[in-house]
This record gives C-alpha cells, structure tokens and sequence, in this order.
C-alpha cells in the first residue's frame, strides 16, 4: 500500500523529539564559535581559511536544511531535486569565481 508523501513526512516528524533539535541548534552553535575563532586568531592564509569556512558553512547549511527545514522526512525526489539544484548552483558560482579571479588579476580596482 503506497502513502501520499505528506503521510510519510508526517510519520517521519512523529518520532523526534525537542533533545534532537536542541542537539543539531547545540551544534550550529559550536561551528559558529569555531569559525569566529579562527577567524579573529586567523591561523590559515586566507586561502586555507576560505576553504575550511565553506567547510564550515556547507556542514551547517545541511544541518539547517536537515532538521530546522524537515529535508531530512521528505521523500527522496524532493531530495535528489535539491541537491541537484545545489551542484548546478555551485557549478556555476566556480565558473564566475574563475571570472572573478582573472579580473582581479588584470589589475581592476573599483572607483
């Protein structure tokens, strides 16, 4: 017997309590201390640091969307969607990234 996806999610809701999400908050909270710290001491060159801060923030951008906006109970299409969306996303910011980087090293400086 098939169930319609909202029973799924709703079923998937009954069986987490407050300790979960007040565990996953605990953690944001950690990430966000982790990277004010590193990056008032700045222990990296601000290469290392930017890549060890989108770590950072890709871990706490899935918590987020995980728990606080319920991916984790949806059905596995809404899954695949999403994260298909966010590889085309990040394909493109590498792209303008690149485009960025060959202007900056033309020498152009903002008036």
């Amino acid at each position: 017997m098939t169930h319609p996806a909202g029973d799924v999610v709703t079923a998937g809701h009954l069986h987490q309590g407050k300790g979960q999400f007040y565990g996953v908050w605990g953690g944001l909270l950690i990430l966000t201390v982790v990277e004010i710290a590193l990056a008032y001491n700045q222990v990296f060159t601000p290469r290392n640091m930017l890549i060890v801060l989108l770590i950072l923030s890709i871990i706490k951008s899935a918590l987020i969307i995980g728990y606080f906006m319920h991916l984790k109970f949806e059905a596995g299409r809404m899954k695949w969607l999403l994260m298909c969306s966010v590889c085309f996303c990040l394909a493109l910011m590498a792209v303008f990234f690149a485009d960025a980087e060959r202007i900056v090293s033309l020498g152009w400086k903002a008036h």
